[in-house]
Formats: structure tokens, sequence, C-alpha cells
């Protein structure tokens, strides 16, 4: 005779906060956190190289390296397309054991949150809101997201307005964009009652990367932020609910780029087609080329024997610290085949530019958007409005009366210099108060220093289940 399995004790309910480029330094700024640091436990938290968004989470949600789950950067180049793709949303492109996998098999119908975690669409979670702008047949772009339920969608559109994009990414990103986030978690979290609510709180990305982390405006944000905050955290502690909050890197000072595509045409491995005056990457014809992702560039080298020839053209390149080979990459745990046959890490105060024109007048119309979808590497100069153009804010409102009137508009408004930027990440911290960290409300629950691949296993034990 057969007995059903003896019923488990109810899961301890998290709330996982990823609070972008929180470091020890800025947790100084930031009071709310700082005491439930005090009150509860902190840990300095290893990250993975690349130390981005992408790859970081990644890590956090599945327990294993970039060489195992895949995701080398927050894009790479698709060999088998021909074409190089940043910031796609499907959860398929994640290999591994998920964290919600791991904790259902402990606890069947163990219920999770995901608020704007990468890789959100596909996933198998039972909550989902992330960015998902309307693409009109005119081309026309709208701020939207996409939820699951679906009518998730239009409760949230009713109480809090559209989610918004232009302050999520872009000249206008700025605190408006993680308050929203915040409201629609503690919606969820009211309505919902999931066991997991993954929150993801990107504003800390913004001034620290356009002044550096230790401008005014950067303590500001981190002040801002925690206020914004604060309401969150109340609603936790009222229904007993864990708090981890988490960062996937810290951002630290920069004054140089490396234009490290234009060091690759200039030794003739680099190749581009012209359209209507207008300079595209051609990557299947370029003998290498370099996918840039803050401090970190993934370096395609089509053909074996031209590898000496990529290395030579980058050895000795101003800006580049290590030049990872195979065996680099292995030591590091980026041994994936998404990965460049090369990886160029930047020094400590240098970041990886994109750019691979060699005359701005040739430079393609994109160039001056916000289009993260089409630049073939981060462009962070997005968050700056050109200073060199004194029309610039004129264009902007007239794109913006073309768009209020429904026609198509094109908001080119964003430097082709570089210049500005004060803040990058993406190497692996040379100092751990530069460095990503762990916080949580429960005493001595965390213990450093902890890697980001026992960030899964940790949540699990706090949630009380084992995998």
């Amino acid at each position: 005779m057969t007995h059903p399995p003896a019923p488990t004790a109810a899961p301890t309910p998290l709330l996982v906060l990823d609070v972008v480029g929180l470091t020890p330094r800025l947790l100084a700024h930031m009071p709310r956190l700082k005491a439930l640091a005090e009150d509860g436990s902190s840990a300095e938290l290893g990250t993975v190289l690349p130390a981005v968004t992408c790859a970081a989470q990644s890590t956090f949600l599945t327990g294993a390296p970039p060489a195992e789950h895949g995701i080398v950067g927050n894009g790479w180049y698709f060999r088998e397309l021909g074409d190089v793709l940043l910031w796609r949303q499907h959860n398929g492109l994640v290999s591994g054991d998920k964290l919600w996998d791991a904790a259902r098999r402990a606890h069947p119908g163990y219920t999770v949150a995901n608020i704007c975690w990468w890789y959100a669409m596909g996933a198998d979670t039972d909550i989902t809101v992330t960015p998902r702008p309307v693409y009109y047949a005119d081309g026309r772009k709208e701020p939207d997201c996409y939820t699951r339920p679906p009518a998730l969608h239009d409760e949230l559109t009713e109480k809090l307005g559209r989610f918004p994009l232009f302050h999520f990414w872009g000249p206008g990103a700025d605190i408006v964009s993680s308050q929203w986030i915040v409201d629609a978690t503690r919606h969820i979290l009211d309505t919902r009652n999931p066991d997991l609510a993954l929150c993801y709180l990107p504003h800390l990305d913004y001034d620290l990367q356009r002044y550096g982390p230790d401008d005014p405006r950067s303590h500001k944000a981190a002040s801002d932020l925690d206020q914004t905050l604060a309401p969150l955290l109340d609603d936790a502690a009222r229904e007993g609910r864990t708090v981890v909050a988490l960062s996937e890197y810290g951002i630290t000072k920069v004054s140089r780029t490396v234009d490290i595509n234009r060091a690759l045409r200039r030794a003739g491995l680099l190749e581009v087609h012209t359209q209507d005056g207008m300079e595209y990457l051609d990557p299947m014809a370029s003998r290498a080329f370099a996918v840039a992702d803050h401090q970190i560039a993934h370096v395609y080298v089509r053909r074996p024997e031209d590898l000496d020839a990529a290395r030579e053209a980058l050895q000795g390149l101003a800006g580049i610290d290590q030049l990872l080979d195979d065996e680099g990459k292995k030591e590091y745990g980026l041994d994936h085949p998404r990965a460049g046959e090369l990886v160029a890490v930047a020094e400590p105060d240098a970041w990886f530019t994109y750019y691979y024109w060699l005359d701005d007048a040739r430079a393609p119309d994109f160039a001056q958007l916000v289009e993260i979808h089409r630049k073939p590497g981060y462009d962070p100069v997005e968050l700056f409005m050109d200073p060199l153009d004194p029309y610039v804010k004129v264009k902007a409102a007239k794109a913006l009366a073309r768009k209020k009137l429904g026609m198509r508009y094109r908001m080119a408004v964003v430097p082709l210099d570089a210049s500005p930027i004060r803040g990058s990440h993406g190497r692996l911290p040379d100092d751990p108060n530069d460095g990503p960290l762990i916080l949580c409300s429960t005493p001595r629950a965390v213990t450093g220093p902890i890697r980001a691949t026992d960030v899964k296993s940790l949540l699990l034990q706090l949630a009380g289940l084992h995998s």
C-alpha cells in the first residue's frame, strides 16, 4: 500500500533585491539597507567574469559559471545567424537547473515572481514582468512591458501607468523606472503573495556611469534609491518575508576608452559594408572583430590562421590589461562556445567602445540613437545628450512632437564622443570595497566571502528548502 508524501512545512517567503552597482562604499549612503545589514548579516559577494548583468544574474539563478550556463555577456556574436545580438530576453538561452526548478522539487507548488530580472520571457515562473516596448509596424517604439499572467499587464498599467521605458535607459534614465518596479513588486506581493519575489533595481547604473562612483550625484542616487526602497522593505518586514539584497558588480572610476574595433580595422581584420554613405560592421566577412561589453570584449576570429594576427593587433593596445586565450578563458570559467576566440579585459580605468568606423561622417544613423538592439556592442554614451550639438534639445522636442502626433520619429541625440563616461564595470574588482556584496535580514545567514555560484544554494537554504 502506498502512502501520500508527508506534507512539508511552508517555505520561508523571500524577497531578493538585485540592487545594481551596490558596493560597501555606497552602502554608507543608504541608511535603510545599511540597517538591514547591521540588524541581519552581510558579506562580500564574488562575481563572475564578465561582471555584467546577464552573466551574473544567470550565475545567481543556476549556480553555474558562464562556461556552463552559456551567458558570456550581455550579448555575443551568434555565429549561426552571422549577427551580433545584445539584450535578448528568452530564458531558453540560459542552460542549467534554475532556482525555481530546484525549489519545486523540494516543495511542489512553490511560486516565483520575476520582476525585471533578465531572461524573464519564456521562464517557467508563475509571475513575470519585464520591459518590452511596443514595436509598431510603421517603426515607432512605445514604452510597455510583458507580463504573465497576461491580465497583470492591464492591472499594472491601470494602477501605475505604462512601464517607463525611457526612464529605464537612455538620456532620461532616472529613479522613475526603479520607483515603478518597486511599486509593481509591492502590488504583486500584496495580491499574489509568491514564495519568492525577484526584483531588479537599475537606478545606480545610471549616474555611476555618467559621473563615476565618487561623485556627489552618485551618492545622491544611492540615497534616492534607498528612500524608494523603504516602503517595500517595510512591507516585507510586516509579512515576515526574509529580504536578500545583492549586486552583480561594482562600478569603478574610468577615464579613457579603448577603441578595440578600430584597432582591428586598421590591422585589416575588420570589414565594413557601405549603404547610403554609412558604414556597417560586416561580421561574416571580417577576419576578426570585437563585441564590446563594458570592460570586457569578446574577440571573434573567423579562421584559426588569423588568431595570431588578431592577437598581434591587440597586444600593446593602450587600455587592455589581459587578452585571454583558451587557457585563460578556462581559468575564469568563460570557456563556452559562445565566447570569442580571445577575450580582452580592460585596465581598471578603461572601457571598450563598440565603434568601428574611422570617420564620424561615416557612422551609421543608429549610432546617435538609443538603439540597444542594432549596435554591435554596448554603448553607455546613450545615457547622454550630445553636448556638442547646440540644437540637441530642439531636435528632441521636435521628435517628441512627432511622437505625440503618432508619426515616425528619430531621437538622434546621442553623442559620438565617448569621453563623458566616468564609470564602468566588467572586470573582476581589485578592491572588495568596490565590488558587489550580499545582505540578508536574517542574522548570521550570510558570512563571507560568498561566491556567485553559491547564491542559488543560499537562497534555497534561506527558504528552508533542499534541492
